[in-house]
């Protein structure tokens, strides 16, 4: 495990003028999910829209390989093959180093049930009670962070022990008061907010993999 040896977060800081004075919110951020996984933790994501899509995006980047390969440890693999010893190296080369991670928007069953019998807002909420533990990390995605049901998620998550990453735009609005960390991309346009956030979560999973991933 290296610790950040790959520095995109400082180089999209450098190039890109609007995210100048983030540095501190970015690298604050890498620091939560490097201890997150550093101790076992996973990270919970959730927003609307086009957030929730992006909450899915980055639940891509963490789950399977990104930028780098993630062959599975050696260990991982005798395990395999001693339940499997005829199918251990297909399996084997067919997997990769996951960073537990849950987009928490893609669960339909849950979702409507949960919004029909109960409340709408506070079906986030439900899940990361059900999923959360001390240490693990949410990250709410909400352009005006005024989103009722993911403020509620992050009033269940502190409540309970975990961290909070809230994504905004330049208010931060609720979300800000709630979080550890607030990225709040200084525009009040929902497209270019959400453009910054691409680029922002990219860069935080790029570093946190090349922490735990050597190739």
């Amino acid at each position: 495990m290296t610790k950040f040896s790959s520095t995109r977060i400082e180089k999209l800081i450098c190039e890109s003028a609007i995210l100048k004075d983030m540095e501190e919110p970015l690298t604050n951020s890498r620091e939560l999910l490097f201890d997150c996984y550093s101790n076992g933790g996973k990270v919970l994501v959730c927003g609307n829209g086009g957030s929730a899509a992006d909450a899915e995006h980055i639940v891509g980047e963490l789950m399977k390989g990104f930028l780098r390969g993630r062959p599975i440890p050696q260990n991982d693999y005798l395990k395999i093959k001693q339940k499997f010893p005829d199918e251990a190296d297909s399996l084997a080369e067919s997997l990769q180093g996951a960073l537990p991670a849950i987009s928490l928007v893609s669960q339909t069953s849950l979702i409507t049930a949960f919004a029909n019998d109960v409340s709408p807002d506070m079906v986030f909420a439900q899940q990361v009670y059900g999923y959360g533990k001390e240490g693990d990390v949410l990250i709410a995605i909400s352009t005006s962070g005024n989103s009722k049901n993911v403020v509620r998620a992050a009033k269940v998550a502190v409540s309970f022990g975990m961290k909070v990453i809230a994504m905004t735009g330049k208010n931060g609005g609720e979300l800000g008061e709630l979080c550890d960390v607030l990225i709040a991309v200084p525009s009040e346009k929902t497209y270019e907010i959400q453009e910054h956030q691409v680029k922002i979560y990219h860069a935080l999973c790029a570093d946190i993999e090349a922490s735990f991933f050597e190739s």
